[in-house]
């Protein structure tokens, strides 16, 4: 190989050859006892980071979010100090170091390449943390699945879905995505129920019904309530509408206030149970399709009885 990336290489083998011959046992245990004291420093760290946070928590309300970037940001310097002191003690090791990058130019390129994911995931994971779209603790729905915000680090953001599995999302895909988020500012949801009832059935009645069985169940809101999450709340509590007129039932959706996006599937499912029940015994139907199969024989005895009663007609006549 010739030219540049030749010498380079002849540098680095000839700088490694003698860092490796250069090394003594005091240098051996030095290496040892930098990397332990690194690993003991970054988990102290962590702890008293994790410390003051539980103190500032009980003074004041302190945002997670910025508390765990901040926490694994500093742990990952502890761990870049560590091995920053480890090249400092050898002056080939230097000398490595800087024949390394003074012949960077493919290997940079290379590199740089390689950590466009990182850097991306990094920077994405720091703007995540300074403008907070979502936060610890946040219940939000992204790619079709609902879940908590449990952590949110340099790389990855870590949603814990109701089915308890974790979704580890790249900092750089999680920003570029649309996200619900349902506990930003105001947790209150309002949920939306569907019921269908038969064309024969009492419409005002099965209304009644639906607002009677929404307003009692435990996790609905009432009217005072909502109003302390916003002063200007002036809507039904309960409300059903009429949403269409399909082709076998009257469709009514039924809309609940809760207080939380965690209690609603479960309550609209209590809900609706409750509703069937007492639809039975008042005598409101909720429909069902009705499908009528004709067979093809049967279709060719009723022409052939009709073309023998035609023809009987015909011989009347």
């Amino acid at each position: 190989m010739v030219g540049p990336m030749a010498n380079t290489s002849d540098v680095l083998s000839d700088i490694s050859w003698h860092f490796w011959n250069s090394w003594h046992a005091l240098d051996v245990l030095f290496v040892i006892f930098i990397i332990v004291l690194t690993f003991v420093a970054s988990k102290l760290v962590d702890r008293l980071i994790h410390h003051q946070f539980e103190m500032a928590s009980r003074k004041m309300a302190v945002d997670e979010t910025a508390y765990r970037i901040i926490r694994h940001t500093s742990v990952a310097l502890v761990y870049v100090f560590g091995l920053v002191l480890i090249i400092m003690r050898f002056p080939t090791l230097q000398n490595l170091s800087f024949a390394i990058f003074a012949g960077a130019g493919f290997l940079g390129i290379v590199v740089g390449l390689a950590a466009q994911s990182t850097m991306s995931n990094i920077i994405s994971g720091v703007s995540l943390a300074i403008f907070r779209p979502f936060r610890v603790g946040d219940r939000v729905n992204i790619r079709d699945d609902y879940g908590k915000i449990t952590d949110i680090t340099l790389r990855h953001t870590v949603v814990k879905t109701w089915d308890n599995r974790r979704l580890i999302i790249p900092n750089h895909v999680i920003s570029d995505e649309a996200i619900i988020n349902w506990t930003i500012e105001d947790p209150t949801v309002c949920w939306p129920i569907d019921i269908g009832i038969s064309y024969d059935s009492d419409i005002d009645l099965a209304r009644k019904i639906m607002v009677d069985e929404g307003r009692k169940n435990k996790n609905t809101m009432s009217f005072s309530e909502l109003r302390k999450y916003d002063e200007k709340f002036s809507d039904d509590d309960v409300l059903v509408l009429l949403t269409g007129l399909g082709d076998f039932s009257v469709n009514l959706k039924l809309f609940v206030w809760v207080r939380d996006r965690s209690f609603a599937y479960g309550t609209g499912c209590e809900i609706r149970e409750a509703i069937k029940k007492r639809f039975d015994k008042e005598g409101i139907e909720i429909p069902f399709p009705y499908r009528t199969l004709v067979y093809k024989k049967d279709l060719v005895a009723e022409h052939e009885n009709s073309y023998v009663g035609i023809k009987e007609g015909k011989e009347d006549f």
